[in-house]
């Protein structure tokens, strides 16, 4: 006597490599009784299939009839617009969603500061120790690295400070020698001016050294003898 086929229990198969089999098979039945539903009875078919990986497989009958075609006709007929449905339902999932996470920042944020801790347990409160040291070791590292930057700029601009007071004390310096050397260059024409001004210290003197001395012209004019003058008898000269 042959054997009968056994039932099979519906339910979710275990295995992931007889999942896969299984959902390979049924999917091709499934797409070829809708094909032949298409055909013989002359109706419009359309199936899609999501499998547990998001890959998505769809049929559309006939051939020439768009996927797009069957959605606007059901929603015609239904007077359903999914779009409609899909951005409520996605503005109320986004809402319900961003209300969640604010409780639980809110929450976080009053357990790090310490104001709600009853409902911790003794885990929740040393994970909560943790973290926090966790949080003030960064900050004392971000703390400690600001420190030292500031500290190598302020040396990097005391180099500069004491380069540019280097370079103003030798202009300094140079301007002082060039002054000393000017005024010990007056100091000694004063000197000078000083050691000859007899001969060019007025304007009688510096004429005096412009004028050569003048020779008066004068004339040798024969003079006759004072024969009174009494020298003249020691040499015997009587009248």
């Amino acid at each position: 006597m042959p054997m009968g086929r056994g039932k099979i229990e519906i339910k979710r198969i275990e295995n992931p490599t007889s999942r896969q089999v299984t959902f390979s098979k049924r999917r091709g039945g499934l797409l070829k009784k809708a094909n032949e539903l298409a055909v013989l009875c002359d109706a419009q078919v359309g199936v899609v299939i999501f499998s547990s990986s998001g890959k998505m497989f769809e049929f559309c009958s006939p051939p020439a009839l768009s996927m797009r075609h069957l959605i606007d006709r059901y929603q015609r007929v239904t007077s359903t617009r999914f779009e409609e449905i899909d951005n409520q339902q996605h503005i109320f999932c986004e809402i319900t969603r961003m209300k969640s996470e604010n409780d639980k920042l809110q929450a976080s944020m009053r357990q790090y500061t310490g104001e709600d801790l009853t409902s911790l347990t003794m885990n929740d409160l040393n994970q909560l120790e943790q973290q926090l040291e966790f949080a003030v070791d960064k900050v004392r590292a971000r703390k400690h690295q600001l420190l030292t930057q500031q500290l190598d700029n302020l040396r990097r601009k005391e180099h500069i400070l004491e380069d540019q007071n280097n370079h103003l004390s030798r202009m300094i310096s140079e301007n002082q020698a060039v002054e000393h050397a000017a005024m010990d260059q007056k100091v000694g024409d004063m000197a000078m001016l000083d050691h000859f001004g007899h001969f060019y210290g007025d304007d009688a003197s510096r004429t005096l050294l412009q004028l050569s001395p003048q020779l008066h012209a004068f004339r040798l004019q024969p003079t006759q003898p004072n024969l009174q003058d009494p020298s003249l008898h020691g040499y015997g000269l009587q009248l």
